[in-house]
């Protein structure tokens, strides 16, 4: 099986620093993938790299078998690689459905289809199993829920790959087991996922 992504030989130079030396990584489809290891290890750069974050000095990327040259987290998300950051890339006085699909409202004659996007958003969301009111604010949610609209943004812009920095770290281990719950169904839906984390458990 041809591995959805496939990173050969990536080097990624700060001043003064060799962040990445000739690293090699490859994801298969519907793999839960982890990047584990201590602070400064370099499992961020990397994965900023494949998110478009970053440009490497030297390497490849290939994602579904096709090489791309990522100039912005716009061309990663084209090619269907999202990440989900520690922080948060939502508009706290919107509603769930509304940063689901921030800047991809469904419209009707130039006018934001509001029926429409909040079915489409409790969609998503009943197929993640998580229960969520599309037409909740989003601050009065709790860091755990806001990350689920989170990942119902990316499984909206149809992501193959999406990494997840972190994702634990401000989280009670009961919402861990929801999270991780709720990465198998994304696994199960032939996403394929890459978690970094520094913790073993």
């Amino acid at each position: 099986m041809k591995a959805i992504v496939q990173m050969e030989h990536i080097t990624v130079e700060f001043p003064g620093v060799n962040a990445l030396d000739n690293v090699q990584f490859s994801l298969e489809r519907g793999e839960v993938h982890v990047l584990l290891g201590e602070n400064g290890a370099g499992k961020s750069t990397l994965m900023k790299v494949l998110s478009g974050v970053y440009k490497r000095n030297a390497g490849t990327v290939f994602v579904d078998g096709q090489e791309v040259v990522f100039t912005g987290t716009k061309d990663a998300k084209a090619a269907g690689v999202n990440i989900v950051h520690q922080e948060l890339n939502l508009v706290p006085y919107l509603t769930v459905a509304e940063n689901i699909f921030l800047g991809r409202e469904p419209k009707k004659n130039g006018i934001v289809a509001w029926k429409k996007l909040f079915q489409d958003a409790d969609y998503i969301l009943k197929k993640l199993g998580v229960e969520l009111n599309p037409k909740a604010i989003l601050k009065n949610l709790s860091v755990a829920q806001q990350q689920m609209v989170e990942i119902a943004k990316c499984v909206s812009q149809n992501s193959k790959v999406i990494i997840f920095d972190e994702p634990s770290a401000v989280l009670t281990p009961l919402e861990v087991d929801e999270l991780l719950k709720t990465m198998r169904k994304l696994a199960d839906m032939g996403k394929s996922l890459i978690i970094i984390t520094h913790k073993l458990r």
